[in-house]
């Protein structure tokens, strides 16, 4: 028995954020002071190293919950499944919902409790929890589904992505410019022919690499002394990504017994084209291969880094033919990957 993608759906807000956006902010360092460069070149030296030119923000009315209450509802429409046979919904996210112009993020109840308020499930037995695992959450979100339903413990399950990161950024810190907002969500269900995941992989750095990804005070340190926001050595998680990600890859796609000229796609968390690039090239260099030419589907240039929501977000975007040059067929084989707080990376091979 596997478990199998049959529903995909999300959400992409419609406030677009150009660069343009940030022309007018006061970006600081860490100690708080005014940096050098002008706004036109940070943003454009931003561009130049992760790919993004706008980003999506969601409306001042809207949460995280909101966003992923709508790519739930699509995914279970897609699928054609009654809401009330789902056996579980699990919601990945950071923050939880923060509302426009607070500070506070609201947890209680979970996320996925609120979803399946709002969808209406009278089913007690459906079960509703989150999961905080930084970006890689959706993924985690998958494993554990498939985990459920091979263990017979379940047969459908709703598993959601989504963020706010617009809520949580401090805007004197030049970070702050890679983040968006967005939703994705999938239907998976037990399935008794070869399709669906075939290997998945999980691991946690923690030693020296927990505080890569942090919440920490404003580098204004007069206007916001005791809000936190999130903030991340770039440089560190770069170095990591590039050493750890390319080997997890590896160690699932082996797993699962398909070999590298087997692969049709490779679906990776939108964090930064070119880590992404560089992770890519890395995986293909551990089999002594080139990389095949649109193996690697990206959409941050216009979406940006919305952490758990990227990928099942470009999934919907991709199995709904909304991207040109890249198509998933039946028995393709893709693997999916991600890397983020924690820190954590995770990955799984799936057979549509």
């Amino acid at each position: 028995m596997t478990s199998k993608i049959t529903g995909v759906g999300n959400y992409i807000p419609s406030e677009t954020i150009t660069n343009l956006f940030f022309d007018k902010h006061l970006f600081l360092n860490e100690e708080g002071i005014a940096l050098k460069e002008n706004n036109a070149s940070i943003t454009s030296k931003l561009q130049k190293i992760t790919g993004i030119e706008e980003r999506r923000y969601a409306s001042n009315n809207q949460v995280t919950s909101d966003l992923g209450l709508i790519a739930a509802q699509a995914a279970i429409e897609n699928s054609g499944i009654d809401p009330e046979t789902l056996d579980y919904i699990i919601f990945a996210h950071n923050f939880g919902d923060v509302r426009f112009g607070t500070i506070q993020s609201d947890t209680v109840p979970s996320l996925a409790s609120r979803v399946k308020h709002l969808l209406k499930i009278k089913n007690n037995f459906c079960v509703a929890y989150d999961v905080l695992f930084g970006c890689p959450g959706w993924i985690e979100g998958v494993i554990q589904a498939n985990a459920f339903i091979k263990s017979g413990i379940a047969k459908k399950c709703l598993v959601i992505g989504a963020e706010t990161l617009s809520r949580v950024v401090d805007i004197h810190d030049r970070d702050s410019m890679i983040y968006a907002d967005g939703a994705g969500a999938v239907i998976l269900e037990a399935a008794d022919d070869e399709s669906g995941i075939q290997s998945h992989l999980s691991a946690s750095y923690t030693l020296k690499e927990k505080d890569f990804l942090y919440f920490g005070k404003s580098y204004n340190n007069e206007s916001c002394p005791d809000t936190k926001y999130i903030k991340m050595d770039g440089r560190k998680i770069y170095e990591f990504a590039l050493i750890h990600v390319p080997e997890a890859m590896k160690k699932c796609l082996d797993n699962s017994g398909y070999s590298i000229n087997q692969l049709n796609k490779i679906i990776i968390h939108q964090a930064n084209e070119k880590m992404d690039e560089a992770i890519v090239n890395r995986f293909y260099q551990l089999y002594d291969s080139p990389v095949p030419e649109h193996i690697m589907p990206m959409v941050i240039n216009k979406l940006g880094n919305s952490s758990v929501a990227t990928i099942p977000s470009l999934l919907a975007m991709i199995l709904k033919d909304e991207l040109h040059q890249h198509q998933i067929e039946k028995n393709d084989i893709v693997l999916f990957a991600s890397v983020g707080a924690g820190m954590n990376i995770n990955a799984f091979v799936y057979k549509f």
